[in-house]
């Protein structure tokens, strides 16, 4: 009994204790406990900022919207008036009301606003001034939720460049992925009190911290210019059946990029219907560059004073080298005699190689590399591939050879346009740039900063070049379809064999042509790749038209006229055969062209 007696009086003061507590001498700790408990948290997300182009044009945007959802067990209990009196209308009349605002017929609805769910969404992407009349109904358990709708009025003209958002919201692509520290924003949140149910406490307290929106960026892009550059290559690779294509427009003084067309692309409203075309192929795709890689070759002996424009060069039907490897160009022919120009124009292999040999490699590769070979544009661009530049020390025997006319290294479109950039503007790599500017969060922007100029090769040495390139656009040059009436055009052609990882081996053919206006006052470089075009594969065939209507259009968009001047004459042939003793003729004196095996 006495045991029994000291258990109660245990119990009872336990009882007593916790009533002292709730009575006040913890109060506040079972009073944060109960507002924890009834406190909700909603996030509220930050509206994303905008993608522009120069101009200002709206290449993707975000638009404020409301997910409306539902406590099915609230519905039963509406309230509306009818005929001036307030009548239970439950679900039926709910889903009459709901019907024409959320696009949903009143039928099926009815079904959704019907159950025991706390929660269910009923639609998404509902404007904001749909979601004020729906709250102005007062039907109960209707909710909203903030959200937003990424949308692209240049569909898939700029998409692979723009890039997309995920389903879930994260950037999927593009420039999406490359400036979305800046466009993303911060969410905010509000905090209020709620019922047992989950339903809002009315005048209860609240807290809400605004979301800070993202920041608007700025691009170097012309879309119009994009539009009919993606337009032009798209048409192309459908027409010569090629496996993909692309344009690159670049400002020459600036190296600001106008346009970055890449095909086959895919929507960005509808992400998921391409996701093998999501990349920019300029920036991802790397290949040899064959012919247009010469200009490296042309510049650099040149620059080293091993060459001039008009040196005579022997140019035999076949040379020897490395390990008794043949060297040809794309078509036989007895030995020519070219100037150096005339090799440029006429795109020899044999010519180039005789001329690049007597740079030392590693001098070679030095050039190579302030082109802007072996390694990435600095823009840190999603997906962007580098290329190869091989050290000197791992070329191989005909490596020294296949390099100088663009073969045995790999370049992206971005790379290559960059090349003749360099020429146009006086011998200085300006490294591309795509973003202009970023949203102060004050209605303003800040400029972004421009990359380092790097220094190539001399002013003389480009404007010989410069003037070399003008030769192959002429009548006797490999690309008379670059040619546009009014203007100074200069450029090169490229055919080269296209490397496949998927087959480990050479398939097919990359052509190209890589040029810029005016030749005496460069404003623009246009840079044309196809990938293995099976109905024509030569650059001055398939890319130089590209070539000429994309520029074209550019020179008229950006207002440059004509600079009115005249080509200078450049010679590509040397006047007669000359004598076998002449020391100032460029010959191959390695091997002996003629003999038919080594």
């Amino acid at each position: 009994m006495r045991t029994m007696t000291i258990v109660v009086l245990f119990v009872f003061s336990i009882f007593a204790a916790q009533l002292l507590r709730l009575q006040g001498f913890d109060a506040s700790a079972v009073s944060a406990d109960a507002l924890s408990q009834r406190t909700a948290t909603v996030a509220l997300p930050a509206l994303r900022g905008a993608i522009l182009d120069r101009k200002g044009t709206v290449l993707a945007s975000s638009i404020e919207r409301r997910t409306v959802t539902v406590d099915q067990t609230a519905v039963p209990s509406y309230i509306a008036t009818v005929n001036g009196v307030r009548t239970k209308v439950g679900v039926a009349g709910a889903a009459k009301a709901l019907a024409p605002l959320l696009g949903i017929p009143a039928d099926q609805l009815v079904k959704e606003l019907t159950g025991p769910a706390k929660y269910r969404v009923l639609q998404k992407n509902v404007t904001p001034l749909n979601w004020r009349k729906i709250n102005e109904l007062g039907i109960n358990g209707i909710y909203s939720e903030a959200t937003s709708d990424r949308t692209y009025p240049t569909s898939t003209a700029a998409a692979s460049l723009v890039g997309f958002l995920r389903a879930d919201g994260s950037p999927g692509g593009g420039l999406e992925v490359l400036m979305d520290n800046t466009l993303r924003g911060k969410s905010g949140m509000t905090v209020y009190e709620q019922s047992q149910d989950g339903r809002p406490i009315p005048n209860a307290r609240s807290e809400t911290v605004a979301p800070v929106p993202g920041r608007d960026v700025r691009l170097t892009i012309d879309s119009d210019l994009q539009w009919f550059a993606q337009n032009a290559v798209a048409q192309k690779v459908i027409e010569t059946g090629a496996l993909s294509g692309t344009v690159v427009v670049e400002q020459v003084k600036t190296g600001q990029l106008l346009a970055v067309a890449s095909y086959p692309t895919f929507d960005p409203n509808q992400p998921g219907q391409a996701s093998d075309n999501w990349t920019n192929k300029a920036f991802s795709d790397v290949y040899e560059p064959g012919s247009t890689g010469k200009v490296m070759t042309a510049s650099a002996a040149i620059e080293e004073g091993v060459i001039t424009p008009s040196t005579v060069v022997e140019v035999p039907n076949q040379i020897y080298r490395a390990d008794n490897r043949r060297f040809k160009d794309s078509h036989d022919h007895p030995t020519e005699y070219l100037t150096f120009a005339g090799v440029l124009a006429q795109s020899s292999n044999i010519g180039t190689i005789l001329a690049g040999e007597k740079v030392k490699p590693e001098t070679m590769y030095s050039y190579f590399r302030k082109f802007g070979l072996g390694q990435t544009s600095g823009m840190n661009f999603p997906g962007e591939g580098q290329g190869l530049l091989a050290n000197v020390k791992d070329w191989n025997g005909s490596q020294r050879y296949t390099m100088l006319f663009g073969q045995g290294l790999s370049v992206n479109a971005l790379q290559a346009a960059g090349v003749f950039q360099t020429i146009a503007n006086n011998g200085v790599r300006m490294p591309p740039r795509i973003v202009a500017a970023t949203g102060d969060g004050h209605g303003g922007f800040t400029a972004a900063p421009a990359p380092a100029p790097v220094d190539v090769v001399s002013a003389s040495t480009a404007k010989q070049v410069r003037d070399m390139l003008e030769g192959v656009v002429s009548k006797d040059g490999t690309a008379p379809e670059a040619k546009i009436p009014g203007y100074r055009v200069a450029g090169k052609t490229g055919t080269a064999d296209r490397y496949d990882a998927k087959v480990g081996g050479y398939s097919g053919k990359t052509a190209s042509f890589i040029g810029f206006a005016p030749a005496d006052d460069p404003q623009i470089v246009v840079a044309v790749t196809l990938q293995r075009p099976v109905k024509g594969y030569f650059g001055g065939v398939v890319a130089a038209p590209v070539f000429r209507d994309v520029m074209t259009y550019a020179l008229q968009e950006l207002q440059i006229p004509p600079t009115g001047t005249t080509a200078p004459v450049v010679k590509l042939k040397a006047d007669s055969v000359p004598s076998p003793t002449d020391p100032t003729v460029v010959r191959d004196r390695q091997s002996v062209a003629s003999r038919p095996g080594g």
